[in-house]
């Protein structure tokens, strides 16, 4: 068994915000849903590896009324905690909320957690240098 994608949702109309999020910030690629399920509305990110591999997918769905995710999330790994400091950096200067309060308590890992657009919680995850 494998995780195949992780849902979210955003309110109607929302997409543009969402891709500002997972494409601009996070630097994940959209993706076409299929045609039966893009009359629904909504938009689909994903994160491939050197190889092409996807190594992460996230559905964004819409929904009336919406209620944005404040403790559930996905967790995604960044493949060094630099490029975790860059994404901090991309998402601060794109104006989306940073909390590091949360840095050093996850054993073998530094992370963030963040809001999108929206107030969907996100958690960034990197190996801490001591766990390599």
């Amino acid at each position: 068994m494998h995780l195949h994608h992780v849902q979210i949702a955003c309110p109607t109309g929302g997409e543009d915000v969402a891709r500002q999020f997972f494409v601009q910030a996070l630097g994940m690629t959209e993706v076409e849903k299929p045609p039966a399920l893009a009359a629904r509305g909504g938009v689909w990110f994903r994160a491939f590896d050197t190889a092409g591999s996807v190594t992460a997918e996230i559905h964004v769905s819409t929904e009336e009324p919406f209620t944005p995710a404040r403790r559930a999330h996905p967790a995604l790994v960044l493949e060094s905690r630099e490029a975790l400091e860059t994404t901090r950096s991309r998402l601060v200067d794109l104006g989306f909320e940073v909390d590091d309060t949360e840095r050093h308590t996850f054993d073998g890992y530094e992370r963030l957690h963040c809001r999108d657009g929206h107030g969907n919680r996100v958690e960034l995850l990197a190996e801490a240098p001591s766990a390599r």
